[in-house]
Parts: C-alpha cells; sequence; structure tokens
C-alpha cells in the first residue's frame, strides 16, 4: 500500500523529474528506519518507472498517530497498520514528507557529527569541523530539482532527489577546494552517502550558510530597475545602482575559482581536430533547434560563421574542472566578497559528463548570457520595452565588459584564439535558451534572440 501512496504522491512534486508522464510502477529499494517511535522516521530510496526506464528517488518519511496542522502541507497519506521494530505500531499511520519536520531533521546533523551508519546510509564530516546539533531546520522554498534545509544560520543542507551512482560533483569540488583554504566558496562540514550499484552515491551535503548574503541574480536586477527608473538621458554608468565593480569583482573572484581548480584536479590539452570535433556538435545542435524553433533559422549563417571560427583554430585548447553551470543565480554577494555555488553542473547531464574537464571559458560564458539576462528579463512584457531596448543594450555591454577585465586582472586567460572559442559558447548557450524558452516561456524568446543581433 505504501507503493501506490508514494507512486500518487511523487508525480507532483517540483523535484521529480518525470512530470507530464505516467508512472509504470514504483518499488522501494531501500527501507531505513532512522527513528522508531512517533513520531517515526524512515529513510527511503525508490525506483520509479515510466516509458521503459528508472530513475531512483530519495525520501524522508515521517510517520505520526495524529499529524499537527504544521504538517498538513507535507502530508503524503495514510498508511497501515505497521509495527517499527522495538518501536511503536498503530493501526493506520499518517505518512508524510519529514524534510518539512524540524522534530525529525535534527539526525542528520547528529549522525554527521558522529560519523555514524544508519543500515546502509553513511554519515562523514570533514576532520577538524564542528557540527552543531541543536539548531532547527526550515525547508527552502526555491530549490527546483534537490531539497534544502537551513539550520539556523549556520548550516544549510542539500538533499539530492534524484539520484545518480557517483560522488556529486559539487561534494568532490568544494572539499577538495577547502582543503586548499580556497576562498570564495562555502565551508563544508559533512555529507550522506549510499551505495548504488555498487558505487558510493552521496545523498545530501552540508555547507556553511551564507546568512548576511545577497543573491548575484537579485543584485543585478536591482542594479537593471534603477537605471531603467532614471532619466532617459541617464547612462548606466550614472544610474545609482552601477554593477559594473561588482561585476569586474565577481570576474576576479572566478578566475581565482579557476586557478584553484586547476591546481586541485588534473589538467589537460584539447588538440585541434578534437575542436573540430567540439564545433560539429554545436552545428548538429544548430540544426536541431532551428528545426524546432523558427525565429532562429535567420541567424543560422552568424552562427555557422561563428562555429566556423572555431575549426580554424590550430592551437591547443586548455581544459580543467569547470563549474559547469555558471549563471548569477549561483553566486552569492557576502559582506566581504563573492561566494560562488553549486557545483554539480547541470543537474539533467549524465554525471561523467559534470566530472569532465572542460574549457573554463564555458564558465565565462555561462556569466556573460546572465548578464544579457538580467539586463531584459524585466522587459519581458513591458509598456515600454522598446524605449528601454537601448539602455539594456548598455546595460549588458558594461557588465560584461566589466566582468572580462576583472576576469584577466584576476589571472584568467583570453586569447585572440580564446576570444571565438568564448563566442561559440555563448551563442551556443543562447541557442539552448531560445529552445528553453520556445518550450516553456514564449513571451520571454527575445531575450536569447537578442545575442544574435
Amino acid at each position: 500500500m505504501l507503493d501506490e501512496l508514494l507512486a500518487a504522491w511523487i508525480g507532483h512534486q517540483r523535484w521529480f523529474g518525470g512530470k507530464g508522464r505516467p508512472i509504470d510502477t514504483l518499488s522501494i529499494d531501500s527501507d531505513v528506519t532512522i527513528e522508531a517511535g512517533d513520531p517515526g522516521l524512515r529513510h527511503l530510496i525508490v525506483s520509479v518507472w515510466q516509458d521503459g526506464s528508472r530513475e531512483r528517488y530519495q525520501l524522508l518519511l515521517g510517520m505520526r498517530a495524529d499529524l499537527p496542522d504544521t504538517l498538513q502541507h507535507a502530508l503524503i497519506g495514510q498508511c497501515g497498520p505497521y509495527a517499527f521494530e522495538n518501536g511503536p505500531s498503530h493501526p493506520w499511520w499518517h505518512v508524510y514528507d519529514a524534510a518539512h519536520d524540524p522534530e525529525l531533521t535534527h539526525w542528520i546533523l547528529e549522525s554527521m557529527a558522529g560519523d555514524t551508519e544508519q543500515g546502509v546510509v553513511r554519515f562523514e564530516h570533514l576532520p577538524g569541523v564542528g557540527i552543531d546539533s541543536g539548531v532547527r531546520s526550515m525547508v527552502l522554498g526555491a530549490e527546483q530539482s534537490n531539497t534544502s534545509l537551513v539550520y539556523g544560520d549556520a548550516y544549510i543542507c542539500k538533499l539530492f532527489r534524484r539520484l545518480i551512482p557517483g560522488v556529486n560533483p559539487e561534494l568532490e569540488i568544494v572539499t577538495a577546494l577547502a582543503a586548499r583554504q580556497a576562498p570564495h566558496i562555502a565551508q563544508p562540514y559533512g555529507w550522506m552517502e549510499i551505495d548504488l550499484d555498487g558505487t558510493a552515491t552521496t545523498l545530501a551535503i552540508l555547507q556553511e550558510f551564507l546568512s548576511n548574503s545577497t543573491d548575484g541574480w537579485d543584485l543585478a536586477l536591482t542594479s537593471v530597475r534603477d537605471l531603467y527608473n532614471s532619466l532617459p538621458d541617464v547612462t548606466a554608468a550614472e544610474a545609482g545602482g552601477d554593477f559594473a565593480a561588482e561585476a569586474a569583482r565577481l570576474g576576479g573572484a572566478t578566475a581565482r575559482i579557476h586557478r584553484e581548480l586547476a591546481t586541485a584536479f588534473p589538467t589537460g590539452t584539447v588538440e585541434p581536430h578534437e575542436v573540430k570535433r567540439m564545433a560539429e556538435g554545436l552545428r548538429r545542435k544548430l540544426g536541431r533547434a532551428a528545426a524546432e524553433v523558427p525565429e532562429l533559422r535567420e541567424h543560422v549563417g552568424m552562427l555557422e560563421a561563428a562555429y566556423h571560427r572555431v575549426e580554424e583554430l590550430t592551437a591547443e585548447v586548455a581544459v580543467q574542472r569547470v563549474h559547469g553551470d555558471y549563471h548569477l543565480g549561483q553566486v552569492m554577494r557576502t559582506t566581504t566578497d563573492w561566494v560562488v555555488l553549486d557545483f554539480e553542473g547541470e543537474p539533467g547531464q549524465p554525471l561523467a559528463e559534470r566530472r569532465a574537464m572542460s574549457s573554463p571559458l564555458r564558465d565565462v560564458a555561462g556569466m556573460l548570457r546572465s548578464f544579457d539576462y538580467a539586463a531584459r528579463h524585466l522587459l519581458a512584457g513591458h509598456a515600454e520595452a522598446d524605449k528601454l531596448e537601448p539602455k539594456a543594450d548598455q546595460w549588458a555591454e558594461r557588465n560584461r565588459a566589466a566582468f572580462l577585465e576583472g576576469y584577466v586582472e584576476g589571472g584568467g586567460t583570453i586569447t585572440a584564439a580564446d576570444a571565438a572559442l568564448l563566442r561559440a559558447f555563448e551563442l551556443s548557450k543562447a541557442v539552448y535558451e531560445v529552445i528553453y524558452e520556445s518550450r516553456n516561456r514564449p513571451s520571454w524568446i527575445s531575450i536569447p534572440l537578442a545575442a544574435f543581433r
């Protein structure tokens, strides 16, 4: 009966990857009792089958005989009878998502602090760091593919809902950089793991919570609003919320992160013939995108020319570990500096691809596209969009230039050959954005299309 309850519930969760498609079957692969009581806590790994393919998810199930009003929003359903081993038995239990129950989530901190094992679930903490297990948790509301628990103003624990066998790149990177005492990262404290398919697999990461900080996207949008609300002849440099100094600092922080990654992990080079194959791959993606989105077709010639410039490169291209999904929403401005978050790469990509070496210019291109998005985000549906478009161009150009200047001054490298590769990465990202917006937010398609002018 529990599997039927979970199958009816899981498809409506925002972190579920198969929304919109029927679930063929759901099976429980692992069921570990963490706390045998009322409330009780079980840790589950479930397999969800859709269209012949399988995805695995991590669930925290709370069980109470009576569910308080404060947890009604987390209710999955009623199930019974069920008896905990050496614990209570009830004919009917209220089963709910225990990530929302601070009475139960303390076990994550306690278990990490003690390096304990709960059945097949293992908990570890970094040597030399202490974990205060007495703070209460609350669920952050903004995440899509994961669930984040904030403990007071001290910690944030990211629970990975959809599980892919292997060590998550974020855990791998932040622990390596913390060991080097690298700046611009949030201090890691511990993690949860389990063996899937014989491979140690990350279930959760506990890191420093940056309580006195602001999201880079929010800061950028505040600057754009200030410019849009200024007098017509006021430039981006003159507007009250000029962002260029922060963009330059962010460029310097990005360069430092890339240097630290190149020291902490192996590096390599890509031969010209491999670069040519990469350009051919970009061209194939462009062909598929143009077939799907008619608005893209008038720009194909320009995009082909940009990719051809990459095919003509004769020098090797340096590659290393990179962030992989870099944009203004992945950085936080603290009271002292910029901090980079979410090193797990694009969640929808295979783990091997997210861990693979790439050109650091991919990260640079991602941030440049993010500046364009920030500049034009507020124009979608705006009554004076045409009048404000020049200001959007001006803001984006000023902050893109400041970011690149900061990146180079911070030790990042962009040669003449790199410029061609950077432009190709940026345009390819914009092609991806055009497809995404056409499928999900058609009124926003003008934002990435502006990149091709």
